[in-house]
């Protein structure tokens, strides 16, 4: 320490300097070694500000990590444990009824003109004198229906394909079974269409699948016999799900998401291309651009990506993207309420006012509109930059220039921020081009059902089990989004018959 410059021990000790003397000095003579002590005192007191500004920030940091949950944050809701926040969403609150609205025809059982089964039911005694009515003759009739299953049993179908010996030349020639009649003893394709749709649609375990048929149908369908007719329906449908990745290359928008799957209880990656007619499902231990390659959509489209802001899409530099603003009206909320940012609060109401502006412009029959016109535009794009200025003023960068190794630590507003700017034009792609929705909301549902599978059995067993289920429900998604019933569309495929979207079907 230099001239008058004290220790710490000593700093912590001045009181009693100042009365006693430093090294048997007298107070007065002691004075001297005050711009020194105020010098030190003031360091002291910047490391000390320092120090709490940087705990006070971690703690806000630690407390939002807390805070978080799938209501202000990309954490599934699954995380929310049993404690879950109280529901609370973006939309406003209507002042409509609950139930069907006026003018809706709504859905309601009717009778039918003409019944499978008519019961009579005479009247024999009157009600009131207990005279005898047999034989007189009815004056009306009330009618009630009732609609019932029949009961349902297996039948089974011996096919017997003659065998008869050439008289002429001994030649022994058998009759031709029908296609897909190859054992001695299988299942038809009903049975297998409805084992499938038990299994991959309504994910039903294979335990419980079996049992099904059991109960319903008084035979037990083995574990191995679902497994069966999942393949066999996998590879009736391989050559529809190649035509759909085909026409999601060729697409104007795709929705693409990933979510973890667990296979063999290892992680690995669910990904997902769809529009609202076509779907497709892939699996991979990977989930960045390797996995992308592989699956072999991204690589080749040349249209507008719908994501959420995964950098690796962003790697893909031959088509455009567009970033969920459901993603940023959570984040957003988590720094408005967490972090304390009133400009957080403005973007939020900001993007809403913006996707209202394209709703209503939309909505109009009249028009023919692709984007909103040019002062709103400007009038939305010039408030979005003055909202992030607000936000660049509350979250300043630091004092001391960051001399660490890689990209300095920030907190999420402030990620949030950096994003909101650097991407302004995929943030704000949708009031530019109608094709493009507000959010990537169609791809969060397709991938909610197989997360759903996921959730009741725990893991895919093998590899191939959780490819053969992908498949399968690539299949099942884009005949649902085509109006197709998926038992329907099963048992044409196990028929050889599988369904092919209007849109991809020859003229």
């Amino acid at each position: 320490m230099k001239s008058h410059g004290l220790s710490r021990p000593q700093l912590n000790q001045l009181p009693f300097l100042l009365q006693t003397g430093a090294g048997g000095e007298t107070p007065v003579s002691a004075v001297g070694i005050w711009p020194a002590v105020i010098e030190q005192l003031h360091g002291r007191i910047q490391e000390l500000e320092a120090e709490v500004a940087e705990r006070n920030a971690r703690i806000r940091e630690l407390e939002a990590q807390v805070a978080q949950n799938s209501r202000n944050s990309h954490k599934p809701p699954s995380s929310d444990g049993y404690k879950k926040p109280k529901p609370k969403n973006n939309r406003e609150k209507s002042n409509k009824q609950n139930g069907g609205q006026p003018n809706h025809p709504g859905q309601t059982l009717k009778s039918v003109e003409e019944p499978d089964h008519i019961k009579e039911h005479s009247v024999h005694t009157c009600s009131h004198c207990q005279a005898g009515l047999t034989d007189v003759e009815a004056t009306g009739v009330e009618k009630r229906q009732v609609f019932d299953l029949p009961p349902v049993v297996i039948e089974v179908t011996e096919h017997q394909a003659e065998i008869k010996s050439c008289p002429h030349c001994g030649e022994e020639t058998k009759g031709s079974f029908p296609e897909g009649v190859t054992s001695a003893v299988q299942y038809g394709p009903r049975i297998q269409a409805q084992a499938s749709y038990f299994n991959s649609y309504q994910l039903i375990p294979l335990a419980r699948t079996s049992a099904i048929f059991e109960d319903l149908y008084s035979h037990r369908l083995s574990e191995a016999s679902v497994l069966t007719a999942n393949q066999r329906l996998e590879n009736r449908v391989e050559p529809v799900n190649e035509q759909v990745k085909a026409a999601l290359r060729a697409a104007d928008v795709v929705h693409f998401d990933e979510s973890g799957l667990r296979i063999e209880g290892k992680l690995n990656w669910l990904h997902v291309a769809s529009t609202s007619i076509l779907t497709n499902f892939e699996v991979d231990p990977k989930r960045g651009r390797e996995a992308m390659d592989r699956i072999d959509i991204l690589p080749h489209f040349q249209g507008i990506a719908m994501h959420d802001h995964w950098s690796s899409y962003l790697t893909y530099k031959q088509c455009d993207h567009a970033f969920c603003n459901s993603h940023h009206l959570r984040e957003l909320k988590l720094a408005h309420e967490e972090y304390d940012q009133p400009w957080a609060e403005k973007m939020q109401l900001l993007l809403l006012d913006i996707k209202q502006a394209v709703d209503t412009v939309v909505e109009d029959t009249e028009t023919q509109a692709t984007s909103l016109d040019a002062s709103a535009l400007v009038d939305f794009g010039t408030r979005y930059d003055e909202i992030l200025a607000q936000g660049f003023a509350a979250n300043p960068p630091p004092a001391q220039p960051y001399s660490g190794r890689g990209r300095p630590k920030q907190s999420k507003p402030k990620n949030l921020l950096d994003r909101l700017q650097k991407h302004k034009p995929q943030v704000l792609i949708f009031m530019y081009d109608f094709r493009v929705p507000f959010d990537n909301n169609q791809a969060e549902r397709d991938v909610r059902m197989v997360k759903l599978k996921q959730k009741i059995s725990g893991t895919f067993r093998t590899q191939a089990g959780a490819r053969t289920f992908c498949a399968i429900r690539s299949y099942i998604s884009t005949a649902r989004k085509n109006g197709k019933f998926v038992i329907d569309a099963i048992s044409d495929a196990l028929d050889g018959r599988p369904f092919l979207p209007p849109s991809l079907t020859p003229e």
